[in-house]
């Protein structure tokens, strides 16, 4: 209940125990240690396999452009067909699909195993089986992001997303150390096996979860327009909109790691695969320390979100002019920090936005847009660091970056004006526009203030 909807001023008795907002701790959930425990397997093991496709296709084309064509079609059947992945995590039981998405990827990597073992392996077998994965990461994504709301309930979701941030990152610390040092001693064969293990463990580790633990959301019954309905929800939510329309500039203009690494390990340092390992690590560990202190924010905002992206536009500039190896590592620490502050509040910020019966449907319009456009920036950096050199080309996608951040931030004050404007000229009865939502307050009571289910009939964000 609001001021507005008791305006007597009494405190009524269900709301009295505020502590009730900081326990239980999520980490108290069963089901939750399991998926953090799967996140972190999950982690490294797709870092490894990753890593030694990006270092297998550049040994066998010598090419940063064929690197980049092997990163955007990871990614762009998650542009394709990621709605239905969204619309499939509303319908059926998130677990049963992360497991079905495992056991597909542990197929694909054994199969590479089999090709890199017995010196058959091909480019474009890399190509087809990372549009593959492309596929399964569109099932993967919204299902397990889904889940862990399941297994902590609405009111804990900030922190929860916060703690699967950061163990995605410690497996992006791990991942790539011991890919580099497992490629350089024994080859890509062995890292495309330890992900087909690591994959089957997530598998064991999801089948161990009890129903009766989770915050089961109902099931979206199927009908016809589920994907359309998804859309029109984000639409009518302006700042919502914004908000996953910078996620995925962000991801065409700044998340080129894979790019961009492999140019400076062959190229300007010349550290070859061991070096291409310690790169990923440092941006990975720089990553851990921005999601702690994304955790540490009392409420995300758009403007957090906005922030965020501009410090990651201008340390991606700062890092392609670093004069020293040395220097280059310290600027790689802080571009990880500040993309995964980017990466961590748009995503709670999405997540505690939308409503649970559309929330499959949010993300998987959130996430390919993200990925789709990392994708697309994994041709642009490529073309560029062929064009002009790989510290031309970073600076050039840096600057376009900032641009594109500024415009978003230009917008979000216009949505913030004509809401403020909006809700000042229709006198103190402020009622949601035809097609939002609203909260369930059953399902509201006890949420972290950090990042309230806003009900501003202009967005759904809380004020920027």
């Amino acid at each position: 209940m609001t001021d507005r909807q008791n305006p007597s001023g009494r405190s009524p008795s269900p709301v009295a125990p505020r502590p009730a907002v900081s326990a239980p701790s999520p980490f108290r959930s069963r089901s939750f240690l399991l998926l953090l425990v799967a996140q972190l397997l999950g982690g490294s093991g797709m870092w490894m396999l990753r890593m030694a496709a990006d270092w297998l296709v550049l040994d066998l084309t010598g090419s940063s452009e064929a690197v980049g064509v092997l990163v955007a079609l990871q990614f762009l059947p998650l542009l394709l067909v990621g709605p239905w992945g969204g619309v499939l995590a509303d319908r059926h039981d998130k677990r049963r699909l992360v497991e079905l998405a495992q056991g597909a990827q542990a197929l694909l990597a054994v199969s590479l195993a089999a090709l890199t073992f017995t010196g058959a392996i091909a480019v474009w077998h890399l190509y087809v089986a990372a549009a593959l994965m492309g596929l399964v990461s569109a099932v993967d994504q919204p299902a397990r992001q889904v889940l862990v709301g399941e297994t902590v309930g609405d009111a804990h979701l900030q922190p929860a997303v916060s703690a699967m941030n950061a163990l995605n990152q410690a497996g992006g610390m791990i991942g790539p150390a011991v890919a580099g040092l497992v490629i350089h001693q024994w080859g890509e064969g062995w890292a495309f096996t330890t992900n087909a293990v690591v994959a089957v463990c997530v598998v064991s580790l999801v089948l161990t979860m009890r129903t009766r633990d989770l915050h089961l959301t109902p099931r979206v019954p199927p009908s016809k327009g589920q994907v359309r309905e998804g859309v029109r929800y984000v639409r009518e939510r302006p700042r919502l909109s914004w908000v996953i329309v910078l996620a995925g500039l962000m991801g065409a203009l700044g998340m080129n790691g894979p790019v961009v690494l492999t140019a400076f390990a062959q190229d300007v340092w010349d550290t070859g695969p061991a070096g291409f390992g310690l790169y990923n690590s440092v941006s990975a560990v720089g990553a851990f320390v921005g999601v702690v202190v994304a955790a540490r924010y009392v409420r995300v905002r758009a403007r957090s979100v906005v922030v965020a992206s501009g410090a990651f536009a201008v340390t991606e500039v700062v890092a392609a002019l670093a004069p020293s190896p040395a220097a280059f590592l310290v600027m790689l620490a802080l571009v990880g920090a500040a993309t995964l502050v980017f990466l961590t509040t748009a995503a709670t910020l999405v997540q505690l936005t939308a409503e649970p019966s559309v929330r499959g449907r949010v993300l998987a319009l959130y996430t390919p847009l993200l990925l789709g456009g990392h994708a697309c920036g994994g041709l642009l950096q490529g073309w560029l660091t062929e064009e002009l050199g790989v510290r031309t080309g970073l600076v050039v996608t840096g600057a376009f970056a900032l641009a594109a951040t500024t415009c978003v931030a230009i917008a979000l004050a216009r949505v913030r004006r004509d809401g403020a404007s909006w809700s000042s000229s229709s006198g103190p009865a402020r009622t949601a526009p035809v097609g939002s939502v609203t909260p369930d307050p059953r399902r509201s009571a006890g949420r972290c203030r950090a990042a309230p289910r806003a009900t501003d009939p202009r967005g759904g964000i809380p004020d920027a």
